[in-house]
């Protein structure tokens, strides 16, 4: 049987970009990487390049967040990071959106990818951000994709989110019946909810390490900034 794989080229850049300014320094972010990978390429940055700008007297430095939500405590690991350079004086720390909601609709905006296709046996499908499949997923085909997955129709193959490690994302469908799902590094194998026609849609969620499925009226409460995208769609 021939294998066709489908994929969404993309570039790789870089999670961080700094930049000299007459006041200082400014530290541009990528909003749409997952927090472990920004603060991955900050560290990079910090420890092993940059040492001409980043040696010296006292600067200050300016963080832009764009349109990603960090919490008091990411914030901190982000400045802890920077406050190795003893010379580094976090100034600002400026964010586009203000809440956790915000921050999740401005995501879905530039990387949601709707595809009106059946993916059949042996095709794989790979995506940036959050995929919406229009059709079925057979069994023995493959959906991947960095953000959530969503299928507007039976899903019978396997389907794997978060697949650069966030464990926020869920996988829905209206017929959930998967070969095996998998949500960043966390698989499942189909237990007994998916053997029974529930008539429903589901959605599949990491909780404490563990896959859970739950009906989507759920799915406001266990995902509230999923849930609030959800209503405006």
């Amino acid at each position: 049987m021939v294998s066709v794989e489908v994929k969404q080229v993309t570039t790789v850049k870089s999670k961080v970009t700094i930049k000299g300014t007459k006041e200082g320094l400014v530290f541009f972010m990528d909003d749409a990487c997952t927090f472990d990978e920004l603060l991955a390429d900050l560290r990079e940055k910090i420890e092993h390049s940059h040492q001409q700008i980043l040696s010296g007297p006292l600067i200050r430095v300016s963080l832009k967040l764009g349109k990603r939500y960090c919490s008091a405590e990411q914030q901190e690991q982000l400045t802890q990071i920077i406050r190795q350079k003893g010379n580094l004086v976090i100034h600002t720390i400026e964010s586009d959106v203000i809440t956790k909601e915000e921050a999740f609709a401005e995501r879905l905006k530039s990387t949601f990818s709707t595809q009106v296709v059946t993916v059949r046996s042996g095709q794989v499908l790979e995506f940036e951000g959050d995929l919406l499949i229009l059709g079925d997923v057979n069994p023995g085909g493959t959906v991947r994709a960095t953000g959530s997955i969503f299928v507007l129709g039976n899903l019978r193959g396997y389907a794997h989110a978060g697949i650069k490690g966030d464990t926020q994302v869920i996988i829905a469908a209206a017929a959930m019946s998967p070969t095996q799902l998998r949500i960043a590094e966390v698989i499942s194998k189909p237990g007994e909810e998916w053997t029974q026609e529930s008539g429903g849609t589901e959605f599949a969620y990491l909780e404490d390490g563990t896959m859970l499925v739950a009906k989507m009226n759920y799915l406001p409460r266990i995902r509230p900034e999923l849930g609030v995208r959800k209503q405006e769609i």
